[in-house]
């Protein structure tokens, strides 16, 4: 009788174990936003977007590449052609070959690709203790959740719960699947200092450069809530103008 008991008991402590350990694992939805960009009115805020490149281009840019943007597109979010050109010029990039079949380095031109961090996918892991630190060109689109799992990311650093293990070099994010997260918390109050005054806080850090990330993803999408606005319109005022026809044909009809 004594041993089924304690069978029934180990048993007990092993399921209690399971269930904490599953609800640990557990990864809560990020958080909903707000964003300016939402809905079919929805449009990209132009301070929080050159904001937003600025946090990419001081903190993001040290390890992750935008391979599909060139320095050119950002003339499209407010930033003049001198500008660009600053900041194209600002980077060294390798060109060549020259006449002598030598690669050389060059100050970047507009019409570059973003420079990436690494020049190839083993130097960014040796770099990063064999983590592979993903393109942001798409992420966006690429994770489910968009904006608001980016900036659930960058806000969901914190310290393991008692009794979460922690594997050597990962850090704890309770957003990230599983919450061990190999990438460190890249954002820290005032680590970038914004030219339009505003205060370079952790949340608004994030929440800029996933609005500077969302455009990346799709920007062409003011064009198209604008195309789908118009194409609405259109179809009110063709269904108005049909039914306007279809009374006058019928109406002497009984």
């Amino acid at each position: 009788m004594r041993r089924p008991m304690l069978a029934l008991l180990a048993a007990g402590l092993i399921a209690a174990g399971a269930g904490e350990a599953a609800r640990a694992a557990e990864t809560p939805a990020p958080p909903q936003e707000h964003w300016s960009f939402q809905g079919i009115f929805g449009t990209f805020d132009r301070a929080a977007l050159r904001r937003g490149f600025q946090v990419y281009k001081e903190i993001c840019s040290n390890c992750h590449s935008m391979d599909l943007l060139h320095y050119r597109n950002l003339e499209a979010i407010g930033f003049s052609e001198q500008e660009v050109r600053n900041i194209a010029a600002a980077v060294q990039v390798t060109d060549g070959p020259n006449d002598a079949g030598d690669m050389f380095e060059r100050p970047g031109r507009p019409s570059d690709p973003f420079k990436a961090p690494f020049p190839n996918a083993n130097a960014a892991r040796a770099a990063n203790n064999g983590a592979l630190p993903p393109d942001l060109s798409l992420i966006v689109k690429a994770r489910a959740g968009g904006a608001d799992y980016v900036h659930a990311i960058l806000t969901g650093f914190k310290d393991p719960p008692p009794g979460f293990k922690m594997f050597p070099g990962m850090n704890y994010n309770e957003y990230f699947p599983g919450h061990q997260i190999a990438m460190p918390p890249p954002l820290s109050d005032g680590a970038v200092t914004y030219a339009d005054g505003t205060k370079a806080t952790v949340d608004q850090m994030a929440r800029d450069v996933a609005t500077f990330l969302a455009w990346a993803s799709e920007p062409n999408l003011e064009e198209r809530h604008y195309t789908g606005v118009k194409t609405v319109l259109f179809l009110i005022v063709l269904t108005a103008l049909m039914y306007g026809v279809k009374r006058k044909v019928w109406a002497e009809v009984h």
